[in-house]
């Protein structure tokens, strides 16, 4: 059974506020501001209703993907983080990383959301906002896992490249996929894999992972790429939504890749390249162009102008997307070096061009995707 990208009531089930305001305290941002923050972020949140039973430890999986249990998931995980001693690494190695088909090959439904939240939680060491995303990985749980949990869906590439951009260049010019949508937003996974599931797993299987730290570093910059190199300069000042989430589950990886076991390495950066895939043909598979960042003049402009763009300095320091990938940016940029500069060039043309979220269909809004 396919589920959409996200479901109807998905933006019901994430509060990303512990998001944003994490960005914004790791970033600097002084407690004013992240007073107003916690204001903003808080008029986009429906109210909590009850669910429809508890879940035990008995039967927890049996309501694995149904938004409706999203407070009695989230009752139960903190139920267990108090019988553990508050313990949170603990409760996560258990309901995340065990079983035959653990919790953690699916982070990337909600357009990534449980992974985002999951990364948070293990940079702030909070034990709180560990227990939402374990709850957002539940309530969200959906088919996409199976690509991960079934060895028979991975096979040997019959192009195979260690250059994710190199694929999704080939994707880009790929015929096969286009007229599949109309329009950019459609969130209908049902749709793109019941016609087209053999190609996709043909591209998931075409990013061949020799060197995992070397790749990944690849992947870093496919997915800066992607935000601000296939946006036009010029043109409209709306950064695609969807997309943003790309940069912003790799920076979750980031975090995550040293504190996971070994095992499950590979497999989260093959998760997050399947949710890559899957967006980027959901909005029409736009055509990227790197020059539009390495060529881009900064005006002198450094990180520390970005960060207070992020903090303080423009109307859209409340965004929560706009933070955090101005934030991955700059941690990329730490974690590899500069790079000719490429992840600051990056951050200061989004800065300088964003004027909000645009990529949905028509008559949706942000309200709609959180």
């Amino acid at each position: 059974m396919y589920g959409p990208i996200l479901s109807p009531a998905w933006h019901a089930i994430v509060d990303i506020t512990g998001q944003l305001l994490g960005s914004a305290y790791l970033i600097g941002s002084e407690s004013a501001h992240l007073n107003d923050i916690y204001d903003e972020e808080s008029k986009h949140l429906e109210p909590w209703t009850d669910s429809p039973g508890e879940v035990s430890t008995y039967d927890w999986r049996d309501y694995l993907g149904d938004p409706k249990y999203q407070r009695a998931y989230l009752d139960f995980f903190e139920d267990e983080l108090v019988l553990n001693g508050y313990n949170w690494q603990k409760v996560l190695g258990q309901y995340l990383l065990q079983g035959k088909e653990p919790l953690i090959n699916n982070l990337i439904s909600g357009l990534g959301h449980p992974l985002i939240h999951l990364g948070y939680a293990y940079e702030l060491s909070s034990r709180e906002v560990a227990m939402e995303a374990l709850s957002m990985a539940a309530s969200s749980y959906d088919h996409l896992h199976k690509y991960l949990d079934d060895p028979s869906y991975t096979k040997p590439p019959p192009n195979k490249t260690q250059s994710p951009l190199e694929i999704l260049s080939r994707l880009q010019q790929d015929t096969r996929f286009d007229g599949l949508f109309a329009h950019q937003g459609s969130v209908d996974l049902a749709l793109l894999f019941g016609k087209h599931e053999a190609e996709v797993l043909e591209y998931w299987n075409a990013w061949h992972i020799a060197d995992p730290t070397k790749e990944f570093q690849a992947s870093q910059k496919a997915a800066l790429a992607l935000l601000v190199a296939s946006h036009k300069p010029g043109g409209k000042k709306l950064y695609d939504f969807f997309i943003v989430h790309i940069l912003t589950t790799s920076h979750a990886v980031r975090i995550l890749l040293p504190l996971l076991p070994a095992k499950f390495h590979v497999p989260l950066v093959r998760q997050w390249w399947l949710l890559t895939l899957v967006v980027y043909i959901l909005q029409l598979r736009p055509a990227i162009d790197l020059s539009s960042v390495t060529d881009y003049n900064r005006d002198g402009k450094d990180w520390a102008w970005v960060d207070r763009q992020a903090v303080a300095q423009s109307k859209h320091s409340l965004d929560s997307h706009y933070v955090k990938a101005l934030r991955a940016m700059k941690t990329a940029d730490e974690t590899w070096g500069p790079e000719g500069h490429f992840w600051l060039n990056a951050a200061v043309r989004f800065a300088e061009e964003f004027d909000g979220w645009g990529g949905f269909a028509s008559g949706a809004s942000r309200d709609a995707h959180l």
